[in-house]
């Protein structure tokens, strides 16, 4: 069974020989390793340990694409910019991780009519922020090794806060609701917007992954009302688009969205991925409740890797693993990433005893 037949089949709970592997890497975990010795710098990390999925990242959502970056400031570690959506960010210069929010031209309905929807409204723009050749590349290399291949990018809440910030968003959901749903509504058409321009000049990919971080510890960002009134309309319109071009749907949300679930399968979501334990997602009851309607992706904590200590990695597959693939449908995954505190042979071993456990 190639890796593209065996991700198609997890995702419609069919049969398969084994459970699927795939990861997301830091850029410093790539640079510690090949340091190491133990692979190559310009090797792909998911290559060499035989994952079943690539991505490509192809879409741009950026208010002013012609705008770059302007540099306010420079220290030896951090460095201030303001961007084409008139967010002034401060980022590490030398390690992998979220800005700090510093500053947002767009604080309500005004501005945002005036500085951002100009922009990500006009149809001129649509193949740019595609990403052709990028697109082009990443599918080729995916057919050559028979890998399930998803287009990936953002939806709406994810294209939303970069522009105004989660403080003013949140608070646009509550005090002018029309402002936020005419928001999601723009970045939706843009995102279909752009795949469709995308696949009729490169061909469709075998699914779409998309980001929407919704939660954080404890708690997502909304209530289940308030998302089901202002987001879900906007997610319903993209899943509906992938789903009509018979591509499914992959949605991953860092943080605690366990309550979002119900609305984002009603959506059309098909799979979740990350189910991140720290911040309160528990993969063994998310099967439980879902795991007949949804396939899954991720949920194993990976601060178990981090400790790199062999035996509570097995620790943590046998708390998780057998109850998230009965009854297929799940993929190896940690619930994150994998940051330079996991050793080489610690995420290795990961892998190859998930795979052995996994195995139908």
């Amino acid at each position: 069974m190639t890796s593209r037949e065996r991700i198609a089949r997890i995702l419609r709970h069919e049969a398969v020989d084994r459970i699927a592997v795939c990861e997301e890497f830091w850029f410093e975990t790539h640079r510690k390793w090949a340091a190491g010795g133990h692979v190559r710098a310009d090797e792909s990390l998911e290559e060499h340990f035989g994952h079943d999925l690539r991505q490509c990242w192809a879409l741009d959502t950026m208010g002013d694409l012609g705008a770059g970056e302007t540099i306010l400031e420079e220290q030896d570690e951090n460095i201030l910019v303001r961007n084409g959506n008139g967010a002034v960010l401060r980022w590490h210069k030398d390690r992998t991780g979220t800005p700090e929010h510093v500053d947002f031209a767009v604080k309500d309905r005004a501005s945002w009519e005036e500085l951002i929807r100009p922009h990500v409204t006009n149809p001129d723009d649509y193949a740019r922020r595609g990403g052709a050749e990028n697109y082009r590349k990443h599918k080729r290399l995916a057919a050559e090794g028979e890998r399930f291949f998803c287009w990936s990018g953002v939806n709406v809440f994810e294209c939303m806060h970069p522009v105004c910030g989660h403080e003013y968003m949140l608070m646009g959901m509550a005090l002018d609701p029309d402002w936020v749903r005419d928001m999601c509504e723009v970045y939706a058409e843009l995102i279909i917007n752009v795949m469709e321009v995308l696949f009729a000049a490169e061909g469709k990919p075998d699914g779409v992954w998309f980001y929407e971080d919704m939660g954080f510890k404890q708690r997502p960002f909304m209530s289940p009302a308030m998302y089901r009134d202002i987001v879900w309309p906007s997610h319903k319109r993209t899943f509906d688009y992938v789903h009509s071009l018979d591509l499914p749907v992959i949605v991953h949300s860092c943080g605690f969205v366990e309550p979002l679930v119900e609305g984002l399968i009603d959506a059309g979501m098909d799979c979740l991925e990350a189910m991140e334990v720290k911040a309160g997602m528990d993969l063994v009851e998310i099967k439980k409740k879902y795991g007949d309607r949804i396939a899954l992706c991720g949920g194993l904590d990976v601060r178990s890797l981090e400790s790199n200590d062999l035996a509570t990695v097995q620790t943590e597959l046998d708390a998780r693993l057998p109850a998230a693939m009965a009854g297929g449908g799940y993929i190896l995954h940690t619930d994150h990433s994998i940051s330079p505190r996991v050793d080489y042979e610690t995420y290795r071993f990961f892998v190859e005893r998930g795979l052995e456990m996994g195995t139908y």
